[in-house]
């Protein structure tokens, strides 16, 4: 049921927000010349590799490591990334990973292989049997404001919980969260590129 929701909902918001996205596709490209669609590999369900997609927030000379292990990773963010990060509409290609089954709506966070105590925790548990989410139980609980075992809690908390109900409320949590920029601090587990 959670697929077939899962489905239905990305087609829906796939067709409704087809112009926005060649908008900010257009915008990205005039801002810093280069792709606007921005791929990397990631953990997926069972622990498997799978690509998402985002929105390019960085200068395509960005050196490939994690944003996290920059010195100054700021002058690397694009004046149109800080905004579509602070906003999170850098995870709205995201929908195309719904749409092939690599994600749902809710669950955790895919991290990058170099999350080495976050997978290993995750396949430990059984929590990374379930799909990758744009949105889960962590981000909605400190976002960008915790580290990998306490994502890890989190994640294995709503593994324990999860039901319709429960993947309702951090949708409109997660909503809730973006509209006030709460927890933000512009996505530095998200990107190498």
């Amino acid at each position: 049921m959670k697929r077939m929701l899962d489905f239905i909902l990305a087609i829906i918001l796939s067709i409704l927000l087809f112009p926005f996205m060649l908008i900010i596709s257009l915008l990205i490209v005039i801002d810093t010349p280069g792709k606007p669609i921005f791929s990397q590999i990631r953990v997926g369900q069972n622990s498997k590799a799978f690509t998402i997609y985002k929105f390019r927030t960085m200068r395509t000379d960005t050196p490939d490591v994690p944003t996290n292990e920059m010195d100054n990773r700021d002058k690397y963010i694009t004046s149109m990334g800080k905004f579509l990060r602070k906003t999170s509409l850098d995870e709205l290609p995201q929908l195309y990973n719904i749409l092939k089954g690599d994600m749902s709506f809710v669950g955790p966070r895919p991290p990058l292989f170099s999350q080495e105590m976050l997978v290993e925790n995750r396949k430990e548990s059984g929590v990374d049997q379930l799909k990758p989410g744009v949105t889960g139980w962590a981000q909605i609980n400190g976002r960008d404001d915790m580290d990998d075992s306490e994502k890890f809690e989190y994640d294995f908390w709503y593994f324990k919980n999860r039901s319709l109900w429960l993947d309702i409320k951090i949708i409109f949590l997660t909503v809730l969260q973006v509209f006030k920029g709460e927890g933000v601090k512009e996505n530095i587990e998200d990107s190498n590129e």
